[in-house]
């Protein structure tokens, strides 16, 4: 039974959000949908504030910060099609790539800082 995520593996994975929080960032440029406006500007909101939120939790652990993270990285999934650029290969994918690894790693620092089992067994 895994009782509670250590301070490193919370790092990492606070580390690994940072990271996709810039890729995301930085996509628009990088992949060329700029002059796309929705996706642009949400790319880099969202992907900025992720990249905040993950810095600010390897300082001072918070539980709110992993949960933002969560709701930001569910926003990215589904942003390409509530703000109607779903067409745009690029915009579409960065987004999605970039939100599920931000959900799923505040999804899990969530779980195993609740002291959840991994099974019950």
């Amino acid at each position: 039974m895994m009782k509670s995520q250590s301070s490193k593996d919370r790092a990492a994975f606070d580390i690994i959000n940072i990271v996709a929080g810039l890729a995301l960032f930085l996509s628009p440029w990088l992949l060329g949908f700029a002059t796309e406006a929705y996706a642009a500007w949400n790319a880099w909101i969202v992907g900025l504030a992720i990249a905040v939120i993950a810095a600010a939790a390897l300082f001072a652990f918070y539980e709110a910060e992993e949960w933002i993270n969560l709701v930001l990285g569910v926003w990215a999934v589904v942003a390409p099609w509530v703000l109607g650029f779903s067409a745009v290969g690029a915009a579409m994918w960065a987004h999605l790539i970039a939100g599920i690894v931000v959900a799923v790693l505040a999804a899990g620092s969530i779980w195993f800082t609740q002291n959840h089992p991994l099974s019950t067994t």
